[in-house]
């Protein structure tokens, strides 16, 4: 777990030992990793630092509403086909008429060289090394989709109905997340280590910023990291997470910021709240409101 924790701080992402854990757990058992949490807490970061760490190339498969198996799994290059017809006519004349001859087409146009692989098979496809597979926001996607994935997380191989099965020589690494929109189905789940990535501390979350951020006065960046830590205290529809962290720190540096200013902290506040009811709570148009009074006394004592 160590080792795990080593290689990830080397690649710029800071684990808790329970992560590291999980992630041992997950390459030791040759399991997928089902990691769940707010939006911006770093779980799609994990499996981008995780295949940098593993030297393997990283398949990200980004779930949406709708999502279905062919357009995760694969499609025939139709317009390539339909190019291929008209050429074997137009050169090959007679060889294509006869059973024999359209035997042979059928054969090349469902070939591998017809074969549009989506990420799901590139994923498990023999000829190629195993990745690291990012199944993301799998709870964007609906039941059926789900169990689709269990059929294929439990053998890693599927059938192709032209070409046959095609199963995975070396297991790839999956790593899957979920902001929790909607409950993910247990048996996915069961299928799974299971991780929840809560918002991170004021220490762990300063080491990332003085990591990512590295220019940005190392004062600044307590006061950054002590700002958002309060902000999730505030009742928002959307709390910041560690990435709005590192959006607000980049954009401070890029004003060459020294101190934290309450004029300065409003013009910039879009970089850490997403949404108008929160931004208006949070800057002057709230002007009354107790949580303004509070932001604005936080932000005093941080400039002492």
């Amino acid at each position: 777990m160590e080792a795990v924790q080593g290689a990830l701080r080397r690649e710029g992402y800071v684990a808790e030992a329970s992560l590291a854990t999980a992630i041992y757990l997950t390459l030791a058992l040759e399991r997928p990793l089902f990691l769940e949490g707010e939006p911006g807490v770093g779980k799609t970061e994990v499996a981008k630092v995780l295949a940098d760490a593993l030297a393997r190339p990283l398949i990200r498969l980004q779930c949406y509403e709708g999502i279905d198996r062919q357009s995760a799994l694969y499609e025939w290059n139709f317009p390539k086909q339909m190019l291929h017809i008209r050429l074997a006519e137009a050169f090959a004349g007679e060889a294509v008429q006869g059973e024999g001859g359209r035997r042979r087409l059928e054969e090349d146009l469902f070939s591998r060289e017809f074969l549009l692989r989506r990420p799901l098979l590139a994923a498990i496809d023999p000829e190629g090394p195993a990745p690291v597979l990012l199944i993301d926001e799998v709870d964007r996607s609906d039941e059926e989709f789900e169990a689709f994935l269990l059929e294929l997380l439990s053998d890693f191989q599927v059938t192709i109905p032209e070409m046959g099965t095609v199963r995975a020589a070396e297991k790839p690494v999956v790593i899957l997340t979920s902001n929790r929109t909607r409950e993910v189905h247990d048996a996915l789940k069961r299928r799974c280590l299971y991780h929840w990535i809560d918002y991170h501390s004021f220490a762990k979350e300063l080491e990332i910023v003085m990591g990512k951020v590295p220019h940005l006065p190392p004062q600044l960046a307590a006061r950054v990291c002590q700002f958002a830590q309060k902000l999730r205290e505030e009742p928002l529809f959307k709390k910041p997470g560690v990435a709005e962290t590192l959006h607000w720190a980049e954009a401070l540096l890029a004003l060459g910021a020294r101190q934290l200013e309450p004029q300065l902290v409003e013009e910039t506040l879009g970089c850490l709240l997403k949404y108008r009811d929160d931004l208006e709570m949070m800057t002057a148009k709230g002007e009354g409101s107790p949580e303004y009074r509070k932001i604005l006394q936080e932000i005093e004592m941080l400039s002492l």
